[in-house]
């Protein structure tokens, strides 16, 4: 992600300095100057409106970014049953904030400051006084936000696995772990211009970096903290548990849809010339393609294998080909991001079952969406990309699941010997709002019709 910045300097086409003269007559004696000569004050003009660009591109992705936390939420919130659903909304807006006083404390120096090749400083990250004058390509303050922004989206991925039977605390200290230490450290072997970036390593917006980072620590937490109770039968058999809401967890598909946009596009890292709008462009229509054949390909594919569609593949077949488009939304051909997508779909309806006969509980299919295809559309790089290679792309893959997943055991198993991981029997089964929240999302439809 980080070698787009150095686009940020190029300069803005003269045709496009001719139009801001036009649009914007304030400005355009001094743009008439920049046309005409390429160095002295008038250059500096063509730079600072190339900052500018840059910056908005950085603010406008980050705010799309944020609202995937609502995204998370409603899709969460659809997922559990109705007695927990204000624990995921909870859940929800404070791993959000943990993440974004995190990241500001340590994560994002560690990510990126003075980076070593392995990991970065361990101090609270600054940015100018109000009124002064940033120095290089963009905002310092901006790319802060439209960092962190991604970290708060690993977390979420975290929380909607292990829903309906972990406690609020012990959930939250892991959050703090993860987005202050490990996703950072993680972060910074690619995008701090660490060991993996000098080996070649491409995963553009994060499919690994992000997606399968959140999904190894999900998948260690799991494993430690058991299934629901009732999920599976003493004879192997696998008990349905639907999902409240299908309503929020489409409305929840939808905005994470809309905040991919941002996620993808502004990993572009520049808007300041005409190249790069037309490439975030790009990048806009292979996200929506990719999303768009992981929805068809789930659709497909459960109506052949169940005689009926499953709407909870289909959505998380949307996902699943956003996840898979992530690591390289920019090189493929509106037909090769289809296919990738699409392979994305197929992936979470054939991974789904997989993970129910290894007796992994995973409620909302985060695993399959973000880790499964996170990895496929990491490997799948070098299908576009030929600065990319198949055994680079493994390497890189086999490091964050080695890193991640142990270190993510190792916390969860501290937290499990010392405050516990899981409710009591009684408070799963009376619900996690009334047992940890004391607010509970329907009081008086439960009242009429119970749990």
């Amino acid at each position: 992600m980080y070698q787009a910045i150095t686009r940020a300097a190029r300069p803005l086409a003269l045709g496009g300095l001719a139009l801001a003269a036009v649009s914007f007559p304030a400005f355009a004696q001094e743009t008439t100057e920049a046309a005409e000569a390429a160095t002295g004050p008038e250059f500096a003009t063509v730079a600072e409106t190339a900052f500018i660009f840059n910056t908005l591109l950085f603010l406008i992705g980050g705010f799309l970014v944020m609202w995937m936390a609502a995204g998370f939420a409603m899709l969460e919130a659809g997922m559990v049953r109705t007695k927990n659903v204000s624990m995921q909304l909870l859940k929800n807006i404070a791993l959000y904030s943990i993440a974004g006083i995190m990241y500001w404390v340590v994560g994002y120096s560690l990510m990126y400051v003075d980076v070593s090749g392995y990991i970065g400083s361990f101090a609270a990250y600054g940015w100018p006084d109000a009124g002064t004058a940033n120095e290089g390509d963009y905002s310092v303050a901006s790319d802060w936000f439209f960092q962190m922004v991604f970290v708060a989206t690993a977390a979420s991925i975290v929380s909607g696995t292990l829903a309906e039977r972990i406690k609020l605390w012990p959930f939250l200290l892991f959050v703090v772990v993860l987005t202050g230490f490990i996703y950072p450290i993680a972060g910074s072997w690619k995008w701090g211009a660490g060991w993996l970036d000098a080996m070649g390593f491409q995963d553009f917006a994060g499919s690994t970096l992000v997606h399968s980072v959140g999904g190894w620590a999900a998948l260690a937490g799991a494993l430690l903290l058991g299934a629901r109770n009732g999920k599976y039968t003493p004879d192997g058999k696998v008990a349905p548990i639907p999902g409240s809401n299908m309503a929020l967890a489409t409305l929840g598909t939808f905005i994470l849809w809309l905040g991919w946009f941002g996620f993808n596009g502004a990993s572009q890292l520049a808007m300041g010339t005409n190249a790069d709008v037309s490439d975030i462009s790009r990048i806009f229509a292979n996200t929506n393609l990719a999303a768009a054949g992981g929805v068809v390909a789930a659709l497909v594919l459960t109506q052949l294998l169940y005689k009926k569609v499953d709407i909870t593949f289909v959505l998380n077949g949307a996902l699943a080909g956003l996840v898979s488009i992530t690591a390289e939304p920019l090189t493929p051909s509106p037909l090769m991001a289809i296919i990738i997508g699409a392979i994305g779909g197929i992936i979470v309806v054939l991974s789904v079952p997989l993970l129910d006969k290894l007796k992994i509980d995973d409620v909302v299919g985060a695993i399959p969406v973000h880790l499964i295809a996170g990895i496929w559309g990491t490997m799948a790089v070098p299908l576009t990309n030929g600065d990319a290679s198949f055994g680079v792309q493994f390497i890189g893959v086999a490091a964050y699941a080695v890193f991640t997943f142990v270190a993510s055991f190792v916390v969860w198993m501290a937290l499990k010997a010392s405050i516990g991981l899981r409710v009591s029997a009684e408070d799963e089964m009376n619900g996690l709002d009334v047992a940890e929240v004391g607010v509970e999302a329907y009081p008086e439809f439960i009242a009429v019709h119970g749990r």
